[in-house]
C-alpha cells in the first residue's frame, strides 16, 4: 500500500511545482472583445484593401490572422447615428439617434434611458465595461452619457464638434473633466489621441484577471489634420504635389469645434492613419504580454466613408477604392467600411468573407458568442457563424439607412439591388436610382427604368422600415 501512496504524492507535490503560465492564471472563461472604431476612414484607406501610398502593416496583421469582410457597413453616413445603430444594434429607422444634432455648449442630443445598449447586456453579463474616445451620443451627465449608457469607464470626448480638434482644451474622465493645461492658449503639448490610448492599455491592465468589453471610438483621421511632427516627418516630401488647407487658427472656433491649417495635408493625413496603426499594434501588443491575447476577439472598422474637410484629399489617395460617393453620401463610398475580425484559434487566419452585414450585427454577434439575450427590437443578425467559418443560414431579407441632412437621403440593400433615394424631402425633386452591385459596384448605371417592379417593392420597403422618433423629424412628419 505505502509503494502505491509514496509515487502518488510525490506526482501530485511535481504538479504543485510546475510554474502556471500566465494564461492559465489570467484566462477569464468569457471572451474579451475590443471593437476598434476609426473615424472616417475610407473603404481603401488600408493597405490589406488596397491603399498604395502609405502602409498599415499592424492593422494588417489583424486580417492576415483574421477575417477580411468586404461588404460590411457602417449604420450610417456621419457619426452619431453610426454610433447608435452600433450601441442599440437597431438601423437608423428605428435606432434613437439619427443625427448629429448638437447640444449647447458641448455636446450631442441624448440617446434616451430607455435604449439597451450592447454595452449594458455585456455589464448585466459581469464585463467591465470601457469607452476610450470620441462618444457623441448624450451630453455630459445625459441618459446619454457613457457611464448612463453601460460603460463603467469613460475617458475621451464627451463631444463630436470638440472631437474635431487634436489638442483639445480638455478631456473626461466619467463625469470629471480633465484640464489639459499643455494645450492652453495656443500650446500644443498634449495629442489627444495619445492621452486616451494609454487610458485605453490601463483598462487592459487592470481587467486582465477578468472579461471585458474596450469600445475603442478613435478620432483619427476625421479632420483636422494633425499629427506628431516625427509621424509627419516619415512622410513629408514623399505624397507631392502637396496640398495646402487654411483652417482656424484663432478667435472663438479655434480649438472648439474649427479645423487648424495645414500646409502638408497629404503628408498630415498618412501620418495620422500611420499613427492610429501603431495603437493597434501596441493593443495587440500588451493583450499577448499579458497572455490574454487568444482568448480576445479584436473587430477593427470605421464609422462611414472618407470624408472632404479640413483640407482632406480623399481622390488622392484613392480612399474610397472602387466605390462611389464620401461621407454624407448613401452611395457605397459613404457607407461600405473596412471591417477586420480577429480571434486567434477560433476565426481562420487569412480569411476573407463577402457576408453582407452592418453595425446593427454587432450586438447580437456578441450576444451569441456571450450567451447574452437581445432586445426584441433589434433588427441585427449575428454573424458569428461567418466569423467561425460555419454555414451562415440567417441572412438579412434587406439593408436600410436614412439621412436626415442635404434635404433628405435614404438607401436600402435587397440582395445584389442597391435603391438609394435623394432630396426625399422635396418630393417634385426625389431621385430614385438602382444599382446591380454585383456587376456595378461603382453604381455608375441607374438602371431603376428597366426594373419598375423592384423599384415599386424597394420603396415599400423604405417606407416600412422607417418609425417616427420625437428627437428626429423625417421629412414632413408632424
Amino acid at each position: 500500500m505505502r509503494k502505491l501512496i509514496l509515487p502518488a504524492i510525490l506526482s501530485l507535490l511535481l504538479l504543485a511545482c510546475q510554474p502556471k503560465t500566465k494564461t492559465t492564471e489570467t484566462q477569464p472563461a468569457q471572451p474579451n472583445i475590443i471593437y476598434i472604431l476609426a473615424d472616417d476612414l475610407g473603404y481603401g484607406d488600408l493597405s490589406c484593401y488596397g491603399q498604395t501610398h502609405f502602409s498599415t502593416p499592424n492593422i494588417d496583421k489583424l486580417a492576415a490572422n483574421g477575417m477580411l469582410f468586404t461588404q460590411h457597413y457602417s449604420g450610417s453616413t456621419v457619426c452619431a447615428p453610426s454610433r447608435s445603430a452600433l450601441m442599440t444594434g437597431q438601423h437608423t429607422g428605428h435606432t434613437p439617434v439619427r443625427g448629429n444634432k448638437e447640444w449647447q455648449p458641448e455636446g450631442q442630443y441624448p440617446m434616451a434611458a430607455s435604449a439597451v445598449t450592447v454595452a449594458e447586456a455585456l455589464k448585466e453579463a459581469g464585463y467591465t465595461t470601457g469607452a476610450f474616445g470620441k462618444w457623441g451620443l448624450g451630453y455630459p451627465g445625459s441618459e446619454g452619457d457613457p457611464n448612463m449608457q453601460g460603460f463603467d469607464e469613460f475617458y475621451g470626448y464627451n463631444c463630436q464638434r470638440m472631437g474635431h480638434n487634436y489638442y483639445p482644451y480638455h478631456l473626461w474622465h466619467n463625469q470629471e473633466k480633465i484640464v489639459l493645461e499643455g494645450n492652453s492658449g495656443k500650446k500644443t503639448e498634449s495629442y489627444g489621441p495619445e492621452l486616451i490610448h494609454k487610458e485605453a492599455l490601463r483598462f487592459i491592465e487592470n481587467n486582465k484577471n477578468q472579461p471585458f468589453f474596450m469600445y475603442y471610438p478613435s478620432i483619427i483621421p476625421h479632420a483636422e489634420l494633425f499629427a506628431p511632427e516625427e509621424y509627419i516627418a516619415k512622410y513629408r516630401g514623399k505624397l507631392e504635389p502637396e496640398k495646402a488647407y487654411k483652417g482656424v487658427d484663432d478667435g472663438p472656433n479655434y480649438k472648439q469645434g474649427g479645423y487648424g491649417s495645414q500646409q502638408e495635408t497629404h503628408a498630415a493625413f498618412a501620418a495620422m492613419v500611420d499613427y492610429l496603426d501603431m495603437q493597434v499594434g501596441e493593443i495587440v501588443a500588451k493583450l499577448k504580454e499579458l497572455g490574454i491575447y487568444d482568448n480576445t476577439l479584436i473587430i477593427f472598422t470605421s464609422d462611414n466613408g472618407p470624408h472632404l474637410e479640413g483640407g482632406a484629399d480623399p481622390d488622392y489617395f484613392n480612399s474610397n477604392g472602387p466605390l462611389k460617393g464620401y461621407k454624407r453620401d448613401l452611395y457605397e463610398g459613404g457607407i461600405r467600411v473596412p471591417m477586420i475580425a480577429m480571434w486567434n484559434g477560433k476565426i481562420k487566419a487569412a480569411t476573407t468573407s463577402n457576408h453582407i452585414s452592418a453595425f446593427w450585427d454587432v450586438f447580437p454577434t456578441v450576444a451569441e458568442i456571450t450567451g447574452i439575450s437581445t432586445p426584441d427590437s433589434i433588427d441585427g443578425v449575428s454573424f458569428l457563424p461567418t466569423l467561425l467559418g460555419e454555414e451562415q443560414t440567417a441572412q438579412h431579407d434587406y439593408l436600410y439607412w436614412e439621412f436626415h441632412e442635404l434635404k433628405g437621403r435614404q438607401a436600402i440593400r435587397k440582395g445584389d439591388w442597391k435603391l438609394v433615394r435623394y432630396n426625399v424631402f422635396t418630393p417634385e425633386k426625389t431621385t430614385t436610382e438602382l444599382y446591380n452591385l454585383a456587376t456595378d459596384v461603382g453604381e455608375e448605371n441607374n438602371v431603376a427604368s428597366d426594373h419598375p417592379e423592384l423599384v415599386e417593392e424597394m420603396i415599400a420597403l423604405i417606407e416600412k422600415s422607417h418609425t417616427k422618433s420625437d428627437l428626429f423629424k423625417f421629412g414632413n412628419e408632424e
